[in-house]
């Protein structure tokens, strides 16, 4: 049988890709449960905020392995604004939080506008806790581009000057920060279970 692991989401493209990632393993959606636990994100770090998920998650499920992520962007010329607040600094729809970020950065020369998004992972069974960050650099575009994505991914540029919502999402799964954190997480469980 395989293990199980809860996943601690409601979104659906994260629960693909953690399925596909993960696929030794059985992920099954917290939802699938019925389970409604609300968790205050209220850390400094996404990586405390992905522990306190997963940790205050599995303990409410008796030990049950569960997995949390919590994840954003720091634009480095903001000195790491929106980072933890990156889903809550403004209300409104993505596009207009992106708008308001371009904004911020009118005038800013390209050198200037560094961009770094960071996933945090953390696996608990509600005693021992695992985490990992998995990062990807970029620069904030000069505008809106691309129609693959949701949240920041239209004003995410890479070096090669397509942003994240211009590429497939094959491609874009290819070197996601989340696929980043998976893999480093997945060698650790593997390695867990060889000792």
């Amino acid at each position: 049988m395989n293990k199980e692991i809860i996943i601690v989401s409601s979104n659906k493209e994260k629960i693909k890709e953690v399925q596909e990632i993960l696929k030794e393993y059985k992920i099954i959606p917290i939802d699938d449960l019925g389970v409604n636990i609300e968790v205050e994100e209220d850390k400094e770090t996404f990586e405390q905020n992905a522990i306190k998920k997963a940790q205050i998650i599995s303990k409410a499920l008796n030990g049950k392995p569960c997995l949390a992520d919590d994840s954003g962007i720091e634009i480095e010329y903001l000195n790491g604004f929106p980072g933890v607040f990156t889903k809550r600094w403004k209300q409104g729809t993505d596009r207009e939080r992106n708008i308001s970020i371009l904004n911020k950065l009118k005038g800013v020369p390209k050198e200037k506008r560094k961009l770094k998004f960071i996933t945090a992972i953390a696996i608990s069974n509600g005693t021992n806790t695992t985490s990992v960050i998995g990062q990807i650099d970029g620069y904030v575009s000069e505008n809106v581009r691309g129609e693959n994505g949701f949240g920041f991914d239209e004003i995410f540029e890479l070096e090669n000057g397509k942003t994240l919502a211009e590429l497939s999402q094959k491609e874009k799964n290819e070197l996601s920060a989340r696929k980043i954190a998976l893999e480093k997480i997945k060698e650790i469980m593997e390695k867990e279970k060889g000792e």
